[in-house]
């Protein structure tokens, strides 16, 4: 695993991702921190990091694009997915690299409180939690970045199916405000998970039985579900598509509350993406 990080951060640095990667982030970073406390005189440095969320959403794509779409464009994934390494070593250790850059690119930005805390006294305890959340949302958002990657060989597309995933996260939170809240619709939107999850383990296994009594039991799970508890499907819709609300999550961080369930959920949902890219590349190395 050390070698493909040493390998993927030699990539990113022999060409100009990572000089680009970094000199935008520190860009908006340091200008973000010029008006909003130098020019503004003030020492509520957290809104630095909470402005430069939706720039960063521009960041990520540019991070992660090249990171496995690159590999199947060459054609040497083929030599990754008949390597000796484990392919989640693999998978891992890319990932692991573009957290590096990231992580570099948001150590440098800590001398701005630093210079703040020359001119006067600030929170530190804020400041290190807000970090802390940052980092965390930055490792959510590249592991999205790196399971779009390995499903497309051409980096533009893997760079703008990032940044319109990561858009749509951004606007969650407003979609779900949006969304029904009676129990009719919660039972269909669950009737369509089920549908859904029988059509992908077809395409997955092309096996109609498996798909087809998949489907079949997640209707009468549901059913089942409507007669025992039909409270459950009241604002079911809303509540499943506000566990992916990655937004949402980093309130308390920009607070400078550091609670353990966003923490918790940030590591799980940068597991789940990582856990799916390597399922990925197992269904390509078996096809």
């Amino acid at each position: 695993m050390l070698s493909v990080i040493k390998k993927e951060l030699r990539t990113y640095f022999t060409s100009m991702t990572g000089y680009i990667f970094l000199a935008s982030f520190l860009f908006f970073t340091g200008l973000f921190f010029t008006l909003l406390n130098l020019g503004g005189a003030s020492p509520n440095y957290n809104n630095v990091l909470s402005n430069i969320q939706f720039i960063f959403l521009l960041a990520v794509p540019m991070l992660t694009m090249r990171l496995l779409a690159e590999e199947a464009k060459q054609k040497t994934d083929q030599l990754l997915l008949t390597s000796p390494l484990p392919l989640k070593d693999m998978v891992i250790g890319k990932y692991l690299a573009a957290v590096a850059v990231f992580f570099g690119a948001l150590a440098i930005t800590f001398v701005y409180p630093i210079i703040m805390s020359t001119l006067g006294d600030i929170s530190w305890g804020e400041i290190i939690g807000s970090y802390i959340g940052f980092f965390l949302f930055g490792c959510a958002l590249i592991a999205v970045g790196l399971f779009i990657s390995s499903v497309t060989e051409n980096q533009v597309v893997a760079a703008v199916a990032t940044f319109t995933t990561l858009l749509l996260l951004w606007l969650l939170d407003a979609i779900i405000q949006g969304l029904p809240i009676d129990r009719t619709s919660g039972v269909l939107f669950a009737a369509v998970i089920a549908i859904g999850l029988a059509i992908l383990i077809y395409f997955t296994t092309k096996n109609i039985y498996v798909a087809a009594g998949t489907g079949l039991v997640g209707l009468v799970a549901i059913a089942i579900g409507y007669i025992i508890k039909a409270s459950f499907y009241d604002g079911l819709m809303p509540r499943v598509f506000q566990w992916f609300s990655l937004y949402s999550r980093y309130n308390d961080f920009e607070l400078g509350v550091l609670s353990l369930s966003p923490v918790i959920y940030y590591i799980t949902f940068s597991c789940a993406f990582v856990f799916l890219t390597i399922q990925m590349l197992e269904k390509k190395r078996w096809s």
